[in-house]
C-alpha cells in the first residue's frame, strides 16, 4: 500500500513510519504545520508544533530513507481546534482538544487529503490496535501497554476512517518502542514525550485564555460562592475554571467544615463559581450529543464489560448505554467525581472502542461523606 506516515518529531511516530516500510509499504513522511508561530508551540515536553519538531522528524525520514514533507495546515487547526478550545472554555466547558485535533485534522484534513493523492491509508504513532472483526467492520481496540494506550482520543474516528489508519506500535511497549528507535539510529530515541496542550506553550491554561479570548470573554470577575450562596472568594474570569477543579481557587475565607473545596459548577452569564466538598461532584448519569460510533451505531449496551471511560487517563466505569437518535444515555454504575461538560465520554465493549459522545449534561449522584 502507499502510506502517508504522519510525523510529530517524535520517538512514536518515527518508529511508526519506519515500521510502515520495514511492512513493505510505500511510504512517504508527513509533518503537519500546525502553528502560525511555530516557535512558541513547545517549552521542553511541551507541545508538537515547532520548528525543532519540523526538523527532528525530517531527519527521522532521512534516516529511514523515506521522502519527507511538510503539510501547512495552520489554518484549518486554528479554525477546528483552537477556537473550539476558546469557545467551550468562554461557554463554562471542558475540552479536549486532542480528540478534535484526531477528528478535524488528522484523520479528516490529512486522510482525504492523502486518499486524494492516491494514497490508501495513514499511518500514526498511536498506541491502540486494529483487528477485523466477525462482521466484517475493522475494530478499534485498546494498545498492549495500557499506561500508553491512545484508545480514548481515537473514538472519534469512523469506520471509512478506520479502513484507512495504520497503528503499527498497538501491539508494543514503550520501552521496547525507545529501544527499537535507538537500534535504527534515529536520533529522537531518548527525546521526551510532549504532553498537555501544544498550542499552550507554558502549561498556564488561564494565562493563555486571558490573553486569547481579550473582549470575547465572557466575563472578567466575579464571586466564588459556597453551595449557599456564602463567598468565599472572587475570580478574574469564569474560563479559568473547570468541573472539579481544587488548585488555584484562592478562596479568601475557609469553608464552615474545614474540608478542601472543589469546583462544582462554573455559570458564565452572572460570573459565579460555585465550589463544594468532593462527595458533591459525584455523577451517575451523563447525557452525550454528536455522537461518533467506530462501527455500527448500537441500541443498547448493558452487557458484562460494557464500560466508558470519561478522561484520557483512567476514569473508566461500568455502564448502561442507550442511544436515542442523536444523543447518547449513560448510567453509570458506580459514581464518576469531576465531570464537566465538554468532556468526552468514549464506550467500550471490552477493549473494543464503539464510539463516543460530548457530555452535555451531568446528573449528580446522592454519595454519602466519608
Amino acid at each position: 500500500m502507499r502510506i502517508i506516515a504522519a510525523m510529530s518529531g517524535g520517538v512514536d511516530s518515527a518508529v511508526a513510519a519506519a515500521r510502515a516500510k520495514e511492512a513493505g509499504h510505500e511510504v512517504t513522511g508527513v509533518h503537519l504545520a500546525l502553528s502560525r508561530n511555530p516557535a512558541s508551540y513547545r517549552t521542553g515536553a511541551r507541545g508538537c508544533c515547532t520548528v525543532e519538531d519540523a526538523n527532528d522528524a525530517r531527519r527521522a525520514a532521512d534516516v529511514i530513507g523515506i521522502p519527507f514533507y511538510v503539510w501547512d495546515l495552520s489554518d484549518r487547526f486554528h479554525d477546528d481546534v483552537v477556537e473550539d478550545f476558546m469557545s467551550e472554555y468562554a461557554a463554562g466547558r471542558t475540552p479536549n482538544p486532542c480528540l478534535r485535533c484526531n477528528e478535524k485534522i488528522k484523520f479528516a484534513a490529512v486522510l482525504d487529503r492523502a486518499l486524494a493523492l492516491g494514497f490508501d491509508a495513514v499511518a500514526t504513532g498511536h498506541y491502540a490496535t486494529l483487528r477485523e472483526g466477525a462482521d466484517g467492520l475493522v475494530e478499534l481496540h485498546r494498545a498492549v501497554d495500557a499506561a500508553k494506550d491512545q484508545s480514548y482520543v481515537l473514538g472519534v474516528l469512523t469506520q471509512e476512517q478506520l479502513r484507512h489508519s495504520l497503528f503499527p506500535l498497538g501491539d508494543t511497549p514503550k520501552p521496547q518502542v525507545r529501544a527499537e528507535a535507538a537500534e535504527r539510529g534515529l536520533l529522537v530515541a531518548d527525546k521526551p514525550d510532549s504532553h498537555d496542550i501544544c498550542f499552550v506553550a507554558d502549561g498556564d491554561n488561564a494565562g493563555w485564555l486571558r490573553e486569547k479570548l481579550g473582549d470575547r470573554a465572557p466575563n472578567s470577575a466575579g464571586a466564588i460562592l459556597d453551595e449557599s450562596g456564602v463567598e468565599l472568594g472572587r475570580h478574574e474570569g469564569t474560563y479559568a475554571f473547570t468541573i472539579g477543579q481544587r488548585k488555584g481557587l484562592r478562596l479568601g475565607r475557609p469553608a464552615p467544615d474545614g474540608k478542601p473545596r472543589f469546583v462544582l459548577d462554573i455559570e458564565p452569564v452572572s460570573g459565579t463559581v460555585t465550589v463544594g466538598p468532593r462527595e458533591h461532584l459525584a455523577v451517575d448519569r451523563l447525557t452525550g450529543i454528536r455522537p461518533r460510533w467506530c462501527g455500527t451505531v448500537p441500541q443498547i449496551l448493558d452487557a458484562e464489560g460494557v464500560t466508558v471511560q470519561l478522561r484520557a487517563h483512567g476514569g473508566e466505569h461500568r455502564a448502561v448505554v442507550r442511544v436515542c437518535d442523536e444523543t447518547v444515555e449513560i448510567d453509570l454504575l458506580d459514581p464518576a467525581y469531576g465531570i464537566a461538560p465538554g468532556q468526552a465520554a468514549v464506550v467500550y465493549d471490552g477493549t473494543r472502542v464503539v464510539g463516543s459522545a460530548t457530555i452535555s449534561t451531568t446528573h449528580r449522584a446522592t454519595v454519602s461523606a466519608s
